[in-house]
């Protein structure tokens, strides 16, 4: 509810409260009461927007939806989901913008032994997004990363015992050392990597859009610190012209000359093997709950101009969704006053992280002036702007636009894993982030 409704129904509620107890009460007791009344209705309407928000969380996070990726139709039964949402949120228009990616997906066998004992897929090991499957038994061969010696290492993976083995190294060292490159190519002898992270261990789809190379597992270090043999049996399935959709809901504003946008991905990284899928309850479960409760409060509250609200899939395999969206766009990127990407905002972090494209400075200093004037967070701190969310291809298409992102905070450290769960989701940033971005509309 708008500041100025508010108001109007407090006159209301107030003229109707001295009617009934003028009779009974003195006039300073029947103001107390009317504080009492009018803060009642303030709670009760922002627990609504709480709970509503939370609702949209639990549905998209469970199992129904096995992750919201790009196989078993995860991502698709969501974006259905959210239409429906929109729908009763009361928006006036409601579209899908198909679209179509090629991604590399884990959805079969995932099974991995190290010297006999059985590992667990997403506790002890998960898959490089772009490896293809592996099957059988190997000799693992560790690199001594403390007294690394690259011609060592090369003399010794050509002796026979080593043939067809899969080298385990730290996955940052391996990263940065081009010693390894050799290795990655398909011709070469080794049969594969196992890449340790530590725990919890990690999943994504960035770079899926290809099967490349040799197969590379991520592995806890505990979960293969001195194993000598690893057996594996791990499928992976490439889908081609695989077809996902954005869902774009609009509500009308007295002014249609110019609008504003809000996003949110609604795709998460769906399955890794037959049982284990990544619920995504903060990415982004939180960031599209956001978006879905702001169409429904603009929808109450006529805005004076054109309200967008876009869930994007696609954006965990590559940013496609919004990739696409900004080559075909439903209303003309220069009529966009300002766009607000949401985020993983399902956090406790007080600091509140942003990236600004460079239209959007102009709006930094009322954005700062009002998070002071209303202690949404302790601050507002600006990153570099990086091509890590759906706000960036806005960006580089000269749209004013920001994201928010809460790092750090207690819900952070399961971003990617399978404890991103509802279960362990926090909901202390989202009416701040809810608060911010109507106050802004508002005085913008």
């Amino acid at each position: 509810m708008s500041i100025k409704n508010l108001k109007r129904l407090s006159g209301y509620l107030g003229s109707l409260f001295l009617a009934i107890v003028k009779q009974s009460f003195k006039l300073k007791n029947m103001k107390k009461l009317l504080i009492l009344l009018l803060a009642f209705v303030a709670i009760t309407l922002n627990a609504q927007d709480l709970q509503h928000y939370k609702q949209i969380v639990k549905e998209l996070s469970s199992a129904k939806y096995q992750g919201r990726g790009y196989a078993k139709d995860g991502a698709n039964k969501a974006g259905k989901y959210l239409v429906k949402e929109f729908k009763k949120a009361g928006v006036d228009e409601v579209v899908c913008q198909p679209f179509k990616i090629d991604i590399n997906t884990f959805c079969g066998k995932m099974d991995m032994w190290a010297d006999g004992k059985k590992l667990t897929p997403g506790v002890d090991f998960s898959m490089r997004e772009y490896s293809p499957g592996v099957h059988g038994e190997f000799t693992v061969y560790h690199v001594d990363t403390l007294n690394f010696d690259a011609e060592k290492m090369y003399a010794d993976l050509a002796k026979p015992e080593y043939a067809n083995c899969m080298v385990v190294c730290d996955f940052w060292f391996m990263y940065t050392h081009s010693e390894f490159k050799p290795l990655h190519k398909k011709d070469s002898t080794v049969g594969g990597f196992i890449q340790t992270w530590t725990s919890p261990i990690k999943f994504y789809k960035a770079y899926g859009s290809k099967v490349m190379g040799k197969p590379i597992v991520w592995v806890t270090p505990e979960a293969i610190k001195g194993v000598k043999n690893v057996k594996l049996d791990i499928d992976n399935e490439w889908l081609q012209g695989y077809e996902l959709f954005n869902v774009i809901a609009k509500v009308n504003g007295e002014k249609h000359d110019s609008c504003y946008v809000f996003t949110a991905h609604y795709d998460h990284l769906g399955n890794l093997g037959k049982k284990v899928y990544y619920a995504g309850a903060n990415d982004n479960a939180s960031g599209t709950a956001t978006i879905v409760t702001l169409a429904e409060y603009y929808a109450k509250n006529k805005p004076e101009y054109d309200m967008y609200f876009i869930a994007f899939s696609g954006e965990d395999s590559g940013l496609n969704g919004s990739l696409y969206y900004v080559d075909n766009p439903t209303v003309p990127l220069s009529q966009i006053r300002y766009l607000f990407n949401i985020d993983m905002i399902g956090d406790n972090n007080p600091v509140q992280y942003c990236e600004i494209s460079d239209e959007g400075l102009r709006g930094l200093s009322l954005m700062e002036k009002i998070n002071d004037e209303n202690h949404y967070f302790e601050v507002l701190n600006r990153g570099e702007l990086a091509a890590n969310s759906d706000h960036y291809p806005f960006a580089e298409h000269h749209v004013p636009c920001i994201l928010f992102e809460n790092e750090n905070g207690d819900a952070f450290q399961y971003y990617h894993t399978i404890y991103d769960t509802y279960e362990n989701g926090i909901f202390v940033t989202y009416e701040p982030i809810f608060k911010i971005i109507r106050d802004f509309v508002e005085k913008y």
